[in-house]
């Protein structure tokens, strides 16, 4: 009898013990189904907004400083030199005496020629007279006048050489290197002193043929000079060289550069940038956004909480910026943060960041065509 018991009671415990088990298994798994009822999270990823902006074409080369004009002077009249008014490096106007030749023997030889000219209007008066007075001949009369004029013309002549002793300065500028001293002789062979304009100056440079048909003047041209740091230049272009050199198969660009405070100097080595076109509301996005994909360029864009990958043409670049001239509109949230793995239609969580613009020139984005 309690053999019996003993069993049954058995039975009904293992029987209980399924029972709770089963409950158990039952409840873990309702349990895991309720907490995935919500759908998978999203992958949180950061976003910059593309937006608007000035965006300038340009065109990178070097060159150098360029006088607008500079000549070494020669004397137009020989003789010795016997006064410099002026010194090396010295600026001066338009018609300031440099150099005094000795002039002498042509003062005497004007003050000569003056006589021989007013006997010469004086001998044309009387001749006047006796014209009128039908004393003399019509050949008479012409005889004199001819003299009369050649008298003047050789004194105008000699009066003009005098005035030539005195070398003056042809335009406004920078007196240069001075190559002859007091007492030396010289020719209208001599070199005497170079003179350079200094204000304004010129920017010449390089630019490669296949950018010709952007070039024309009046573009701007901004540039940095190696030996003046920190210091930001600009001009404006005067001149296009209308033939391609040789053998570099380049043409030759200048632009009119201000220069009050007489930084720039000929020949100084610069680092030009030709703008030749502006897009005032051009859409740039931060350049890491940019994804390199089978040959081409994509950036991933976050619509309605998913992603999706587009591709984009490029522009121009500058540092930390890329234009887009397509796939991607003003507003557009593109991903620059978290970009590994990301896959077509996928669920993120985006955090909007902000990404500073840096100063720096403008070039070609990789992939588009050059500027």
């Amino acid at each position: 009898m309690s053999m019996k018991m003993t069993r049954g009671t058995w039975c009904v415990i293992v029987a209980g013990a399924m029972v709770a088990i089963g409950g158990c298994k039952k409840g873990k798994a309702g349990g895991a189904a309720g907490f995935g009822g919500g759908g998978p999270m999203g992958m949180p990823v950061e976003v910059a907004v593309a937006r608007t902006d000035t965006v300038r074409d340009e065109i990178a080369a070097t060159g150098q400083i360029e006088a607008v004009q500079s000549i070494d002077l020669r004397p137009e009249v020989d003789g010795r030199i016997v006064d410099i008014p002026v010194h090396e490096g010295q600026e001066v106007e338009q018609g300031t005496p440099l150099f005094k030749v000795d002039d002498a023997q042509l003062k005497a030889q004007v003050a000569q020629l003056e006589a021989q000219r007013d006997l010469a209007q004086q001998a044309l008066a009387r001749a006047k007279e006796l014209a009128q007075q039908n004393a003399s001949s019509a050949a008479d009369l012409e005889k004199a006048e001819a003299e009369a004029r050649g008298a003047q013309a050789q004194y105008d002549l000699q009066r003009i050489r005098l005035d030539r002793t005195t070398v003056r300065a042809p335009f406004a500028g920078a007196v240069g290197q001075r190559y002859v001293s007091l007492g030396d002789y010289v020719t209208n062979t001599t070199k005497l002193v170079s003179l350079h304009t200094v204000n304004p100056q010129r920017a010449a440079f390089q630019v490669p043929e296949r950018f010709a048909r952007d070039l024309k003047p009046g573009q701007n041209v901004s540039f940095r000079v190696a030996a003046i740091a920190g210091r930001d230049f600009t001009g404006q272009v005067d001149f296009v060289d209308p033939v391609v050199q040789l053998p570099g198969r380049t043409i030759l660009v200048k632009a009119s550069v201000p220069n009050p405070a007489r930084l720039l100097q000929p020949g100084l080595f610069i680092e030009a940038h030709l703008v030749t076109a502006v897009r005032p509301k051009a859409i740039v996005i931060p350049e890491e956004a940019v994804v390199p994909a089978e040959g081409a360029n994509a950036v991933w864009v976050v619509v309605e909480g998913k992603v999706n990958r587009r591709q984009v043409e490029l522009g121009v670049r500058t540092p930390g910026f890329v234009e887009v001239t397509k796939g991607v509109n003003a507003g557009d949230q593109v991903v620059v943060g978290g970009l590994e793995l990301l896959a077509p239609g996928a669920p993120v969580m985006p955090r909007v960041v902000e990404r500073p613009a840096k100063a720096g020139p403008a070039q070609a984005a990789p992939g588009s065509s050059p500027r």
